[in-house]
């Protein structure tokens, strides 16, 4: 329940509950807390074996955690032989090898291993940039172009 509250927000509650409630009523105040927080749990136990009493034994395995919709796709999905399937295909498909396999292929250029030799490749080939390539910046001695219309 609480497992994202680090120690200092644990220790800031605590120092603000002391401080606003006083050292005085602060344990009649956790035990009211506790007790409510009780009668709710026991309140939502009682109308979960009510539900499940009204539908009937057909309904016997029936969890209300399955009313959340990721975990009943999550549920269904896990249960289809197809879904198990596809996720063995997925985890043999290399998208950045088939990303560079269709950019060769788009620039006429031979399949490359990808190696780290090949990054010191220029960024023109055949007359045309390689646009999945980053280009290199420009000397400090070259100005780009000025546009004085464009301001």
């Amino acid at each position: 329940m609480f497992s994202d509250i680090g120690a200092l927000e644990l220790v800031t509650l605590v120092v603000l509950a002391v401080l606003i409630f006083g050292p005085d009523k602060l344990p009649k105040v956790i035990q009211d807390v506790s007790r409510f927080i009780r009668k709710i749990r026991e309140f939502s136990d009682s109308a979960k074996a009510d539900i499940r009493s009204e539908l009937g034994p057909e309904f016997k395995d029936f969890e209300f955690e399955d009313l959340n919709p990721k975990n009943f796709i999550r549920k269904q999905l896990a249960e289809n032989e197809d879904f198990k399937e596809l996720n063995e295909l997925r985890s043999t498909f290399d998208l950045k090898k088939e990303m560079n396999e269709v950019a060769d292929a788009v620039h006429g250029r031979e399949s490359q291993p990808s190696s780290p030799s090949s990054s010191s490749a220029p960024a023109v080939t055949g007359g045309k940039p390689d646009l999945l390539k980053k280009q290199d910046k420009p000397d400090n001695a070259e100005r780009p172009p000025y546009d004085y219309d464009a301001t």
